[in-house]
């Protein structure tokens, strides 16, 4: 548990060049609020606690403007920078190193039953403001524009930017236009 917690700081470290100390990242980092209160209420929702869950979540949100459903997957090393407005719906499935700035929603489209929920890739780069919905996966190491709006899936090593979505990069190299 402590090797997790060292894991988020260093984290947030390595993503936020404006962290300067483990006091000020331990005290004024709400992603890193967010993270934590969502492991608690996680392992809860697992334990068949879900409403106990539902209520540490709500007292997250209200907290750090994140909303995390205790019942997402989130990988090690998550880093929300800015996260005002985050929303991470209750099957979504996030891996490690992933990075999501403010105002991102991994969130569903109404229509699906089940799985209704993106899984995130490892080393996933979701820009402000995106919007990825639906049971869609996003490739690892993949990056997400800002404001885009994702609804199919995008493959590793990618690029995808605009409403809809569209890859314009895929291992650097940019996607010829037809």
């Amino acid at each position: 548990m402590v090797s997790r917690f060292s894991e988020d700081i260093a984290a947030v470290r390595k993503n936020d060049p404006a962290a300067r100390t483990t006091l000020e990242i331990v005290l004024t980092y709400p992603g890193l609020h967010a993270i934590w209160f969502h492991r608690l209420a996680h392992v809860l929702h697992r334990n068949h606690l879900k409403l106990l869950a539902k209520i540490i979540a709500t007292f997250s949100r209200f907290l750090t403007g994140i909303e995390i459903h205790p019942g997402a997957t989130l990988g090690r090393r998550l880093f929300i920078d800015h996260g005002m407005g985050v929303v991470i719906g209750e099957t979504a499935e996030v891996g490690d190193d992933v990075v999501l700035f403010h105002g991102v929603t991994l969130g569903g489209t109404g229509k699906d039953q089940g799985k209704r929920h993106p899984t995130i890739g490892n080393g996933a780069y979701i820009s402000a403001h995106a919007q990825i919905l639906g049971p869609i996966t996003i490739g690892e190491s993949t990056k997400i524009g800002a404001a885009s709006v994702v609804l199919q899936s995008v493959p590793d090593n990618a690029t995808a930017v605009g409403i809809p979505a569209k890859v314009v990069k895929i291992n650097g190299e940019k996607i010829k236009k037809e």
